[in-house]
């Protein structure tokens, strides 16, 4: 079974992470995800909906995976090259993309969704956000400047300093979410503001999202992230007691 469904609508493309039960984003996945948004591309999409499961739209990084690595340096920076591979592409595409968001979105399900142009999140308790201190992690500083380029540098700051994953309703208010739908109507609405996008001017369009856009792919290059600092700070104690206490906490 393929890791990304690839669903073609007319001239929007939707990509649905499928790797239940909550799209942990191990190097499979994030290759995938790379691989299907380029074919999406080669064949010719207008527009991509980047889409995930119901009630989880991905729950970040595959934790148990990773930590599974132990102190092996290089499969750990291999692994998290992979998701950075997967969120540059994101950002870069030539072409919009959407975030249809059917439920949670922590962590690295966060950073896929900033890199997108507009943010669709179901209606009721789900939550969205950059929860790395609560598990003993500190977010690059591009990944920072992605969330501050969305809800301004001092909420940001809040934000990232807590830790804190609003729900729905908060992150719209915030501008975390551009949209609220129900649940099963979230990968449609995303269809859709693509297809009235796509009904302006395109080379006038994709031009001025492009000049947008500059400061949001300038954030994840490589100096704005510095992995090999980011994969050692993952090895120190308390980060591997934070990250062990979570999944002890949800049972893994």
């Amino acid at each position: 079974m393929p890791l990304v469904e690839t669903l073609v609508h007319g001239h929007v493309t939707e990509l649905r992470l499928a790797r239940p039960p909550v799209n942990a984003l191990d190097p499979a996945l994030c290759n995938d995800l790379a691989a299907a948004l380029a074919a999406a591309l080669a064949n010719g999409a207008g527009g991509i909906v980047l889409s995930g499961g119901p009630k989880v739209f991905s729950a970040g990084l595959d934790v148990p995976y990773l930590l599974s690595l132990g102190d092996d340096q290089a499969a750990l920076l291999h692994a998290w090259t992979a998701f950075f591979d997967a969120a540059r592409a994101l950002l870069e595409s030539p072409v919009p993309v959407v975030a249809a968001m059917a439920g949670h979105a922590p962590a690295g399900g966060c950073v896929l969704a900033l890199c997108c142009d507009y943010r669709i999140m179901a209606e009721g308790p789900y939550r969205i956000g950059l929860n790395e201190t609560q598990v003993g992690l500190v977010a690059p500083e591009g990944i920072q400047s992605l969330l501050a380029r969305v809800v301004g540098p001092h909420r940001a700051e809040r934000l990232l300093v807590a830790g804190a994953m609003p729900d729905a309703a908060e992150a719209l208010r915030i501008g975390l979410v551009d949209e609220l739908t129900g649940i099963d109507d979230v990968a449609t609405r995303a269809r859709v503001w693509l297809e009235e996008l796509l009904q302006l001017p395109r080379k006038p369009m994709q031009e001025t999202r492009r000049i947008a856009r500059r400061d949001a792919v300038a954030a994840l290059r490589p100096e704005r992230i510095d992995l090999p600092r980011f994969v050692g700070a993952w090895m120190e104690p308390d980060t591997q007691a934070g990250l062990r206490a979570m999944l002890a906490r949800i049972g893994k």
